[in-house]
């Protein structure tokens, strides 16, 4: 028999494992609310335009709900043999409302459909998405302003470099997330061109209104090309490009708590909210929520590479390649959102041992710098010196098997005699802190101003999303 959608050019229905191979239903369902969406537009413009009659149209808009409200109470068949959502919505239509069904698809076609939803549904996405990385900055703000003067060692190469807060730490992280936020925003602003009316590839010769169905539908303007329109995937990739960096962000983060939270560091505490024990040892603890977000960057990054794959041969207009631009991209920004989520309600659940930082802040000499500094600054020394006498200081202080501050004031004018007793005062790792309050340092006082104002900027944009 013919097949239902394609007419009269085919005699016969497709072969199975064509069938199996060619449907996306059990994937682009997902696109429901914005496929709906996006023919209620379309009808109200070519009615509008005079292209089909208000009756139909107004029978179509009608059916249309009706047809959303069965997918959203779960009660909607969904039909592999129809391919796709867009088919399975249309024909759904027609049990409703009959023949008219049929006018809904003038001035269009699958093309640019298939490009509007799943631009609709990464904008959606975008925009829950950089709410919950607001939540995830102002976990890290509170926690930051909590613990502003909590000083912990800096490290580089993993090793004991100078000192600096728990605060400060919390706060690069906010930084990232801006960053990270900036680059979905930038994604958003660039997707944000409507390609309905486009149609397969070169446009229609109705007489369409395609800048009423972009403003219907939030777009700041019609595409300008009807080629591109359905052959462009840019915004998909771009948001996935956005989402492997921000999961690059949130896999470094869970491996310091991984680290942090090992016996051998011991620098933060996770509840039983956040970790799992072992099946054979009772003692353990295990950060999974942390080992999790770190592996999940893997899928993200493997749906970017995906796609980038699927997309790098084909030439201009659309493809069926195509279709498996869905499956990645929402299993990549799923996986996005619950490593977003996981990694808030790890820095809301996680507690830092103040006294085992201090300890660990001194460890390694990490106050050297600040003891080359005061040479400079006190004795005049040009750096590089000031560099070579601190070098023996800490070899003197390593061969004792003590701390810099340990060292008397005679041990140190062994190496440099206009050493005086007032170098202790940059010694100790509280000092060191609070001393280095240079834009961008650690000083609390510096912590606690930039806390306070992420802070405030995140409320203010709370409010004014809130206001829309």
């Amino acid at each position: 028999m013919a097949n239902e959608m394609w007419g009269g050019r085919f005699a016969e229905g497709p072969a199975a494992i064509m069938q199996e191979i060619n449907a996306s239903i059990d994937f682009d369902k997902r696109l429901a609310a914005q496929d709906i969406r996006g023919s209620i537009a379309h009808c109200e413009m070519i009615a509008a335009q005079g292209i089909i009659d208000a009756q139909s149209a107004e029978a179509i808009v009608q059916g249309l709900r009706q047809v959303k409200a069965e997918i959203d109470a779960g009660t909607f068949t969904f039909r592999s043999e129809l391919e796709d959502i867009h088919m399975n919505v249309e024909a759904r239509l027609a049990e409703i409302i009959g023949s008219a069904a049929g006018r809904l698809h003038t001035g269009r076609s699958r093309n640019d459909q298939v490009a509007t939803d799943f631009r609709l549904w990464v904008r959606d996405t975008i925009d829950a998405i950089d709410a919950s990385l607001a939540d995830l900055q102002q976990a890290l703000a509170e926690k930051a302003l909590e613990h502003a003067g909590t000083v912990m060692p800096g490290f580089t190469h993993l090793q004991s470099a100078q000192p600096v807060t728990f605060g400060h730490h919390m706060m690069a992280y906010v930084e990232m997330i801006g960053r990270d936020r900036g680059r979905f925003q930038d994604a958003r602003k660039r997707l944000n061109e409507c390609p309905l009316g486009a149609a397969a590839l070169g446009g229609t010769n109705f007489p369409i209104d395609r800048t009423r169905t972009a403003a219907a539908l939030g777009f700041d303007r019609p595409t300008a090309n009807s080629l591109d329109s359905v052959s462009d995937r840019d915004f998909a990739l771009e948001a996935l490009s956005a989402a492997s960096i921000l999961a690059m962000h949130l896999s470094r983060f869970a491996e310091e708590i991984v680290i942090w939270t090992s016996a051998q560091f011991a620098f933060v505490k996770l509840s039983d909210k956040f970790t799992t024990g072992s099946s054979i040892m009772p003692q353990k603890r295990n950060p999974d929520a942390a080992e999790l977000v770190r592996a999940k960057s893997g899928r993200i990054f493997g749906s970017l590479m995906g796609l980038l794959t699927v997309m790098k041969g084909l030439t201009l207009a659309y493809a069926k390649d195509m279709q498996e631009d869905k499956e990645q991209t929402f299993d990549a920004l799923d996986a996005l959102a619950l490593c977003i989520a996981a990694t808030a309600g790890m820095v809301r659940d996680m507690e830092p041992d103040a006294k085992r930082l201090r300890k660990a802040a001194g460890s390694g000499y990490a106050t050297a710098t600040d003891l080359a500094n005061w040479l400079v600054q006190n004795l005049n020394m040009p750096f590089r010196d000031a560099h070579h006498v601190t070098g023996r200081l800490v070899g003197l202080a390593s061969g004792k098997g003590v701390d810099l501050d340990k060292l008397t004031l005679a041990e140190m004018q062994t190496v440099e005699p206009r050493i005086t007793d007032g170098i202790y005062s940059v010694l100790s790792v509280v000092n060191s802190v609070k001393s280095r309050k240079s834009y961008g340092g650690p000083a609390p006082e510096n912590v606690k101003k930039q806390a306070k104002r992420w802070l405030a900027l995140l409320v203010r944009e709370k409010r004014a999303l809130a206001s829309k």
